[in-house]
């Protein structure tokens, strides 16, 4: 009998916690919103391109409480946020704004699983804006700064072996009154500025590893030579050994090995080459051995593929795919939900909007001034999409001097945001590096924080010479820095200047919108009012753009960025609406003339 009744009260207690969280607000949600188990939220592997066989998932139901910028701790909380999903989403639970003079506290509390004594325990946390402090068990074991790169801490020695453990976190976020990068957030949405992002708001997770250990994994595909180089960092690479494998479809296709950190160069002289039309990707292990023993190893990937550009006998420079001129032609991708804010609710939500853009016929998405979680660099690898990546713009929007085309001055930033400028980028491209599928590195949009152009395009060309840089995608241009003239033009495309020396693209155009009934943020403050009658007249005109565009490609143009896959917010100029239920332009007509436009350099062959 007491039995039964601990059952049912156990039973009842689980009830109670759901019951605690569900999806909040007035405003319109995704299918996929109703399909989150908050014992159960996002439970795919969190990073695919380094993958070990043992982890723990930490997101669900945390505590947390909102306090002044400068109190203590809280002895007690507000109530149960659902983790991932920042504090000002509806999928939190909580949907309330944090502000630059608050703080945001989390507390969960954990178990190490028994069969991971002996090894070292990491905590990740795949991105969190913007500043981290994190204690386990009260003592501190780590602090971190910036919004958007995923960071982790040995927490091994705060642990306390056999007992429950409690995890705090601390987050404070200057949102847009700091000069931290920031992106499209803002305290008072409008326009084109969306909801503030603050807090935890992707995977937080734990795997145990060995005292030396995989770090990172850096692979750089080189189709000319026929070679795969890869470099494996531990915490100790001092008398060391890499292995590496690599794998085609199951069979082992090459293999090597490195000592003391030097990179394992794999010879791969018929390589599968990576692309849009056929994505391969090549399987790889990656072991780390001691003293002829292997001490960690752990999955990933990698593909054969070229970016570069090329000027043709009719002296226009070209991007190129593989030592072929290639045509890039996409969407403008804000990665935001109306339920998530900056955090997709499902996995396969975070899917839904790459495999739209390929139905439409394009094969490139411009991810614009956000990052996003390693899985949807994983799934553009797997899908087939080029990436450009955005640096999420921070700092000063100069409009006094925004387009001064080769005259404007750059903004003067402080030492502490130029400095912290530089760091965030750095830490985004690191994360990045391996992924097949970026294309492209944007360090600058529309004149926003623009600073120190030339020098800041060269860095990160220096840094990865494997990619194209854009230094400015439509803001204050220079002649030099970069390997791009990014131009925008809002509706009509159009070619307004153009270089001699870099390729020539268009960064931005479209816009074209209307209102779906029912499928809109906040109809009181929409900011992009009805362009179009429907889906006909829509159609028509993206058409009309699209015709436009086939004259400037045969000018010099050599990709093109459509504005946008989805609404968002306020802006009404989607694809899809912002709950992604509806199509608002005719698919078909759209894919057939997106295929045409593809393939512009394909058919002069």
């Amino acid at each position: 009998m007491k039995k039964g009744i601990l059952l049912f009260c156990l039973a009842c207690s689980c009830i109670f916690v759901h019951a605690q969280w569900k999806p909040v607000g007035t405003q319109i949600k995704t299918a996929w919103a109703g399909e989150i188990n908050p014992d159960n939220v996002l439970p795919e592997y969190p990073r695919p391109i380094q993958e070990r066989s043992e982890w723990k998932n930490l997101n669900g139901l945390w505590n947390y409480a909102v306090l002044p910028a400068n109190a203590p701790a809280p002895s007690k909380f507000d109530g149960q946020i659902l983790v991932p999903f920042a504090i000002e989403s509806s999928l939190s639970g909580v949907q309330k704004p944090l502000g630059p003079d608050n703080t945001l506290w989390y507390q969960r509390r954990f178990t190490v699983p028994s069969k991971w004594n002996g090894k070292r325990i990491l905590l990740h946390f795949g991105a969190v804006d913007w500043k981290t402090e994190v204690w386990v068990n009260n003592i501190m074991v780590g602090e971190h700064t910036g919004g958007y790169d995923p960071f982790y801490f040995d927490i091994t020695t705060a642990l306390e072996k056999g007992k429950e453990n409690t995890l705090l976190v601390k987050v404070n976020d200057p949102s847009s009154k700091g000069w931290q990068p920031r992106g499209k957030q803002s305290e008072r949405p409008w326009l084109l500025w969306y909801t503030t992002v603050s807090g935890i708001w992707q995977t937080v997770w734990m795997e145990p590893v060995p005292d030396n250990y995989i770090q990172t994994i850096r692979t750089t595909p080189d189709i000319d030579k026929g070679i795969l180089s890869v470099q494996v960092k531990a915490g100790d690479n001092n008398n060391t050994v890499a292995e590496v494998k690599v794998f085609d479809e199951g069979k082992l296709v090459a293999s090597g090995k490195s000592v003391n950190g030097l990179p394992v160069r794999l010879s791969l002289p018929d390589a599968k080459l990576w692309s849009p039309e056929s994505p391969f990707l090549y399987d790889l292990e990656v072991a780390l051995i001691e003293n002829g023993k292997k001490v960690d190893k752990v999955k990933s990937y990698a593909a054969m593929r070229k970016f570069s550009t090329k000027m043709g006998n009719d002296h226009i420079i070209r991007l190129q795919l593989n030592n072929q001129d290639y045509f890039q032609f996409g969407t403008l991708d804000q990665g935001y939900w109306p339920d998530g804010l900056y955090t997709a609710p499902t996995d396969e939500a975070l899917l839904y909007d790459i495999k739209k853009t390929k139905e439409f016929g394009y094969n490139l998405i411009r991810k614009h001034i956000k990052v996003e979680p390693a899985r949807w660099y994983t799934h553009c690898d797997r899908e087939g999409i080029i990436v450009w990546q955005d640096m999420p713009s921070g700092d000063e929007t100069p409009e006094f001097q925004w387009r001064q085309f080769f005259t404007g001055k750059d903004l003067v930033r402080t030492p502490e945001s130029e400095a912290n400028f530089r760091k965030e980028w750095k830490a985004i491209l690191d994360a990045l590096y391996s992924y097949p599928c970026i294309g492209t590195w944007v360090t600058f949009n529309e004149g926003w924080g623009q600073f120190k152009t030339v020098e800041i395009a060269n860095w990160t060309k220096e840094y990865d010479p494997s990619r194209i840089v854009d230094a400015a995608s439509g803001g204050n241009h220079y002649h030099e820095g970069g390997d791009l003239l990014d131009l925008h033009n809002y509706p009509e495309p159009q070619m307004y200047l153009f270089d001699t020396k870099r390729a020539n693209v268009l960064g931005e155009y479209g816009g074209i919108g209307y209102k779906i009934d029912d499928h809109t943020w906040e109809t009181e403050k929409l900011n992009v009012p009805a362009k179009t009658g429907g889906m006909k007249e829509a159609t028509d005109k993206y058409e009309d753009y699209a015709n436009i565009l086939k004259t400037l490609i045969t000018r010099g143009y050599t990709a093109a960025v459509y504005t946008q896959i989805t609404d968002v917010e306020g802006e009404l100029n989607g694809l899809m609406t912002y709950d992604r239920a509806v199509v608002k332009l005719d698919m078909n007509r759209v894919k057939k003339i997106n295929q045409e436009i593809c393939r512009s350099f394909a058919e002069k062959k």
